[in-house]
């Protein structure tokens, strides 16, 4: 995985109507002022004032674009609130129907989405969930999040990350994301945290583990809980692992759960594959592991 891999803020786009200046297609729509940037919303039906559910709705084949990000989807709606000495501020922002979410790293693409300006969470849900880096690809049964305030991405349900060059994926019921603000303003990927039925994929090996958690710049995984580890038929298990992405070097370690031991099965004849190793940790009564 990347540092693109989750890459934030995941629904860039979906703010673009937040605190933004009044664009030339909404003239007349008060309560988008106050934003450095002009916002210019497209649709080829109405662009719409809803006095009575304080709303603004722009229909068919929507967007909204801001800078170089822009949020596609069949129906944008900005709902707003009137604050006193202030006027009138959205706290919401709904895209529905066929939502892409386009910024020069990444495209998202979803059914629904959601951005809770109060909050700072944005949510993205339906089927065909998917996040597009140039170099990699999230897809997610449940949901797509992003939780501006704590520099979190969030993929939800069958959760999966896949390395475009070489096809290494990352697989678990929750994958977390823990960003980096960078000097200029951009946000950095540290961390990859698994959830629940984790499963780590490279052209050599497979791994299975209750828990991954994945530093980007070392491109290693731990894996703790019920690890295993195939190359072929040859198979290594214990309580943690190491997998160095970079280097296909694993180090499978014994506790407790495997009675301070790491246990292997080598099938006499075959070939192991790439290079890499594997050992025990220097527990006592921990012996050296086969090699895959």
């Amino acid at each position: 995985m990347s540092a693109a891999t989750f890459a934030a803020p995941l629904l860039a786009a979906i703010l673009l109507l937040s605190g933004a200046s009044v664009p030339a297609a909404a003239q007349g729509l008060p309560g988008l002022g106050g934003g450095p940037n002009p916002v210019e919303v497209n649709a080829d039906q109405a662009i719409e004032w809803h006095q009575d559910v304080r709303a603004y709705v722009a229909r068919g084949n929507a967007s909204a674009k801001r800078n170089d990000s822009t949020v596609f989807a069949d129906v944008l709606t900005a709902y707003y609130r009137e604050v006193p000495g202030k006027g009138n501020e959205v706290f919401q922002l709904l895209a529905e129907g066929n939502v892409r979410i386009v910024s020069p790293t990444q495209e998202v693409f979803g059914e629904r989405g959601v951005y809770d300006v109060d909050k700072q969470v944005a949510v993205v849900t339906g089927r065909n969930l998917k996040m597009v880096t140039r170099t990699d690809i999230v897809t997610a049964r449940d949901t797509l999040e992003y939780y501006e305030a704590k520099n979190l991405t969030v993929a939800r349900g069958d959760a999966v990350a896949v390395r475009i060059a070489n096809g290494d994926r990352l697989r678990a019921d929750i994958l977390i994301g823990q960003l980096k603000k960078m000097p200029d303003g951009s946000s950095q990927m540290e961390r990859i945290d698994g959830a629940g039925s984790v499963v780590v994929t490279t052209a050599t090996d497979v791994a299975l583990s209750d828990k991954l958690v994945y530093s980007v710049a070392d491109e290693t995984a731990v894996l703790l809980g019920n690890v295993k580890i195939t190359r072929n038929d040859n198979q290594l298990n214990g309580e943690a692992a190491e997998m160095n992405m970079r280097t296909k070097v694993n180090r499978v370690i014994a506790g407790p759960a495997t009675g301070g031991r790491v246990m292997g099965l080598l099938v006499p004849g075959q070939e192991p594959g790439a290079p890499g190793a594997a050992s025990a940790s220097a527990q006592p009564g921990a012996k050296p592991a086969p090699k895959p």
